[in-house]
């Protein structure tokens, strides 16, 4: 599932400013940064900076008036550990990549928040010892990056797991703890119900530590969902749901709950349009729920056709839309009115043209780090594979390295 990230699932974030304040957190490279109000971290939408042919943020800001990204996803070393990395591979401790994209936009207003976990890869709740390493991990991020927001996505198969939940759970309440006024949202997988069985045993761990994030959100996605429609009725049984385990009334569970979508086709071919986002928007607003968000900035743009064959893409949403159209309606969320022309945009360093790597053959075998170049695209291989296409699936066998 998730979200293709193509999937995702669900996700988790935790800020730390209280909602319409400001506060000051030392950043590592780029100062102290001012926070902005805890409506802009819950309305951020994802976008992974180093794969999925990254667009740029600051277009993105002066088209629609955007200032907060949730960041994807930081996770545990692909060989192992307890120390965070973007994507598996990327170590916090030396990266320079991601703190430029944080300091483009900050240097326009904006912040960010970084999620922790999605669908793939392997989470620090599993490979760390106990609650106290895992916050320890994360807490290198907040001060790397002098965060004022981090999004924990609780989701299979890590929430299968019963010790990685309760690494999770324990450090998320950790960094609640060390950082006075921390904002914790924790996303999990939708089902028509609200949630499934992990999910409500996630709510229960919850529970038992005495740990209350901002608010818990659903993905109601790649379930067999149908339109805003399917989505709303999840919504409202999963406060349901958020009532019998935590014992709050139905206004208290909407005031912590949270929507987390998938703009465009999800991985398993159900579509969700503009009109979708603004009944759900609707929804969200009208019940005061605290969150709402989506999968992904790297897909709000038109694929080339516009449906792409009937195919899920990381990189386009295979729906008819113009750019960033699905970020307007998190911008509506924080309270905003979205531009109704496009601004002159912030002029970007033209692109070194990159060159093409040899054809991909469905005939040949591939491993780990052999490149190909596919539909204009160079893309890279995670592991070994033959005959699947390039691009076909998001947690597929390839990652996609940009336009070529």
């Amino acid at each position: 599932m998730r979200r293709l990230r193509a999937c995702l699932g669900a996700a988790a974030a935790v800020t730390l400013a209280a909602a319409g304040t400001t506060a000051l957190v030392a950043g590592n490279a780029s100062g102290a940064t001012t926070a902005l109000s805890n409506r802009w971290y819950a309305a951020a939408p994802y976008l992974m900076p180093l794969d999925n042919d990254p667009p740029d943020p600051s277009a993105i800001m002066d088209a629609t008036g955007l200032k907060a990204f949730q960041l994807a996803f930081v996770l545990a070393p692909n060989g192992g550990g307890c120390s965070p990395t973007w994507g598996g591979t990327a170590p916090v401790s030396s990266d320079t990549a991601v703190q430029s994209v944080i300091n483009t936009i900050r240097a326009k207003g904006g912040d960010v928040s970084v999620s922790i976990g999605g669908y793939g890869g392997t989470k620090l709740g599993q490979t760390c010892a106990d609650p106290a390493a895992t916050a320890a991990a994360y807490q290198q991020v907040i001060t790397k990056y002098g965060l004022h927001a981090i999004d924990f996505d609780l989701e299979e198969p890590e929430y299968e797991n019963t010790a990685a939940i309760h690494n999770e759970i324990g450090a998320a309440k950790i960094l609640q703890q060390d950082n006075p006024g921390l904002y914790v949202s924790v996303t999990t997988a939708g089902t028509a119900d609200g949630t499934g069985w992990f999910g409500k045993q996630m709510l229960l761990e919850a529970k038992s530590q005495g740990f209350t994030p901002n608010n818990f959100s659903i993905m109601p996605f790649d379930g067999g969902f149908s339109g805003a429609a399917s989505q709303t009725s999840a919504l409202t049984n999963f406060n349901s749901i958020l009532q019998s385990t935590f014992g709050w009334d139905q206004a208290t569970a909407y005031a912590h709950e949270g929507f987390s979508g998938m703009n465009g086709r999800s991985d398993s071919g159900e579509y969700f349009s503009q009109a979708d986002f603004q009944t759900v928007l609707d929804y969200a607003t009208s019940h005061n729920m605290d969150r709402f968000t989506f999968w992904s900035l790297n897909r709000d743009r038109q694929c080339s056709p516009p449906d792409n064959g009937g195919r899920t893409s990381g990189t386009c949403s295979s729906v008819a839309q113009s750019d960033w159209d699905f970020a307007k309606y998190s911008v509506k969320f924080a309270g905003v009115t979205p531009p109704t022309t496009t601004p002159t945009p912030t002029p970007t360093p033209t692109p070194t043209p990159t060159s093409c790597r040899t054809a991909w053959s469905a005939s040949a075998v591939y491993t780990a780090g052999d490149e190909v170049s596919y539909g204009n695209h160079n893309w890279k291989a995670k592991w070994w594979t033959q005959n699947e296409v390039p691009g076909a699936a998001q947690w597929g066998p390839w990652d996609d390295e940009g336009a070529c």
